[in-house]
């Protein structure tokens, strides 16, 4: 990098293009060294934090009675319930954006292309069967939600 920073300092560029470098630089070194690991960093700490106190709460309800033990696993069925039903909702959302997509691909190449040329058109189609595989999955394949 200094090899570079020097490289810069003394080429004969512009004093335009060596301040976009410059800026370039520093934004990515930003991002990819700053803020990306200390978000995902951040993000882990919440997820280990919320499983702890969940374990702790299950633990206490067992601990506490039969009816405690038998609560304890009733939240822990509505809670995978949620999840499962969460999980369906999302590839339904993804499933008709995806739809959508591809079908918006094919016909702005429909439009855009001389009528020897039709056959290009067929590329929206394959994020439109992805968004259709989707869809078949969530409403004909998937297990039911309990």
């Amino acid at each position: 990098m200094t090899h570079l920073a020097l490289m810069l300092a003394m080429s004969s560029l512009p004093y335009e293009q060596q301040g976009l470098w410059l800026f370039l630089s520093i934004g990515t070194v930003a991002l990819f060294v700053v803020f990306i690991p200390t978000v995902s960093w951040i993000d882990s700490r919440r997820k280990e934090r919320e499983a702890f106190y969940k374990a702790e709460t299950f633990r206490r309800i067992a601990e506490s009675t039969s009816e405690g033990a038998k609560a304890a696993v009733d939240l822990l069925r509505e809670e995978s319930r949620r999840n499962q039903l969460k999980t369906r909702e999302g590839l339904k959302i993804g499933g008709v954006i995806t739809l959508g997509v591809g079908l918006a691909m094919t016909l702005m190449i429909l439009g855009q292309s001389s009528p020897n040329e039709r056959g290009d058109a067929m590329v929206g189609l394959i994020p439109a069967f992805v968004g259709l595989a989707m869809l078949v999955y969530v409403f004909f394949l998937a297990a039911p939600v309990e």
